[in-house]
């Protein structure tokens, strides 16, 4: 497990370079081309400092708005009636070798759970009131150690500085049409900001692949600082998939915005008419296609279990 671990950082690394290496040059070209060499590094600097900036602003008080949106209540350390779970996060945290986050409980009617943090709110873990009865304690200690791995791996850090690269491409696209340069009047820079627009959306496509990857990063933490955290996730994940696949059928889940990338799962609409022995079997078996989840923040859940099935 090491060794895939090491190869999944090694990977998601050399992927954010070349990520990050493609967008400078391409942001660099098309500035040096279509504005005067005297007014390049001012207009640069005036872009890229705007989008920082809303970057920075977004992820220090994300933190209060999800607390808002999941209507969120932290979880005290000598609350009686969560003990276990208190207890739980500290054993974890300990084997992950980070400071006791904060715990809350979302008042919401899915199953789900999900870490995030900033500077201002500090780490933090949240689960979903559903997850105390569909899950049993070892397989949401399973869970946690999944959502502890994206705290210890810094996964929320990581993907905020590589999403900066499609969001200054597009407001650089916006700026090519509305401000123009030297050569926009021959259509040139009308069709340069829509090829940066394209490109915005295929480096989106490539951040998702980053993001399926720490993904499994996550799962595999979960194997090594949980007790049987690779059979315990596993079926947390067929129960989950299972109770939603049942009960919001019809609709929308309340976790379809903006913050599924944060969520131990983010397709909660997935079709189950069996039981989540059946969906844990049914997956075991399914052969997936490559791109299957290439929209999606996390990777199909057929692949997921049959990493897993690996360590179980």
């Amino acid at each position: 497990m090491d060794l895939l671990a090491a190869r999944l950082r090694i990977t998601t690394i050399l992927v954010g370079v070349v990520i990050a290496g493609l967008a400078a040059g391409i942001i660099l070209s098309v500035v040096n081309y279509f504005f005067a060499v005297s007014n390049y590094t001012y207009f640069l600097l005036i872009i890229l400092s705007a989008v920082l900036v809303m970057d920075i602003i977004q992820w220090l008080f994300s933190p209060y708005i999800i607390g808002y949106a999941y209507r969120l209540t932290q979880v005290r350390e000598d609350d009686p009636n969560n003990y276990w779970l208190i207890e739980t996060v500290r054993r974890l945290a300990q084997n992950n070798g980070l400071r006791m986050p904060q715990v809350f409980i979302a008042e919401v009617s899915f199953p789900n759970a999900f870490a995030y943090s900033s500077p201002l709110a500090g780490k933090r873990i949240a689960v979903t009131r559903p997850m105390f009865t569909l899950l049993t304690k070892e397989e949401l200690e399973a869970v946690l150690a999944h959502e502890m791995g994206h705290l210890r791996h810094r996964d929320i850090e990581l993907l905020l500085a590589i999403g900066l690269i499609p969001t200054l491409m597009f407001y650089l696209a916006y700026s090519l049409i509305f401000s123009g340069g030297n050569r926009q009047q021959n259509g040139y820079g009308l069709l340069i900001a829509v090829a940066l627009m394209v490109l915005s959306f295929v480096f989106n496509i490539m951040i998702l692949g980053i993001n399926r990857m720490r993904e499994t990063y996550a799962d595999l933490n979960a194997v090594s600082t949980a007790d049987h955290g690779a059979e315990h996730l596993q079926t947390a994940l067929a129960k989950i998939v299972s109770y939603t696949g049942t009960r919001f059928r019809r609709r929308r889940t309340e976790a379809s915005n903006n913050f599924t990338s944060m969520l131990l799962f983010s397709d909660l609409n997935s079709q189950s008419n069996g039981g989540h022995m059946e969906l844990l079997e049914k997956w075991r078996h399914m052969k997936v296609s490559g791109l299957s989840s290439i929209f999606s923040s996390h990777p199909h859940p057929a692949r997921r279990i049959q990493l897993l099935e690996k360590y179980r």
